[in-house]
């Protein structure tokens, strides 16, 4: 049934399609060139191959639970994003460790390796497959260093969406404010609207 003009108006927002944020489709590339750097570069029974793949799952799975739970609850949003945040940056280390520990050089953040990376990074199209030849065919140090660049690019974009809905937050306030703002509108509404006089039949002859 469609509402009538006297229904209140919704104060849920429209969102939850979180494949359309950068961050989720940066953090799943992320997550995909974890899964495989670990499988094919660590040997079988480290223990850090768990918890960078699961770092790195993590950092997906709490921005699209964040973006879901959007919908009710601004304050989820913004923790949701906040773990997502720390789960990559955990994940960050993990890859430092590997460069250090194997005496692996760390590119410099204005290195021509590190430049063509965050070129590619930029693509409207990127996934996963933008990185599978160099996966197939580049040696583990500098698979890391592709990672930690990939990860620098999703900790920039979690920080700026971090402040956007900080920003929201302050402006809107979270669900309770955005319901008794709902209702004081709708009451409002009800109240300015004219009273009609009542159909009366006419009088007796």
């Amino acid at each position: 049934m469609p509402p009538s003009e006297a229904d209140p108006p919704g104060f849920l927002p429209q969102g939850g399609n979180y494949q359309e944020l950068l961050s989720y489709r940066k953090s799943e590339i992320i997550y995909d060139f974890t899964f495989r750097f670990c499988e094919k570069h660590l040997k079988r029974g480290d223990r850090t191959i768990d918890q960078m793949v699961q770092s790195a799952r993590s950092g997906k799975q709490n921005i699209a639970e964040g973006c879901k739970a959007s919908i009710t609850s601004a304050e989820m949003e913004l923790k949701l994003v906040n773990v997502a945040r720390a789960s990559l940056e955990e994940l960050l280390l993990d890859y430092q460790d590997y460069l250090r520990v194997r005496d692996h050089a760390l590119w410099d953040k204005n290195s021509k390796e590190a430049l063509y990376v965050r070129k590619l990074g930029r693509s409207p199209d990127e996934s996963y497959e933008t990185y599978r030849p160099l996966m197939d065919t580049r040696p583990p140090g500098v698979l890391a260093n592709i990672a930690i660049c990939l990860i620098h690019q999703a900790n920039y974009l979690l920080d700026q969406q971090r402040r956007r809905l900080e920003k929201d937050f302050v402006k809107k306030g979270g669900i309770r404010e955005q319901m008794t703002k709902a209702r004081l509108d709708y009451r409002k509404k009800q109240q300015s609207q004219p009273t009609k006089a009542p159909n009366l039949p006419p009088p007796a002859q």
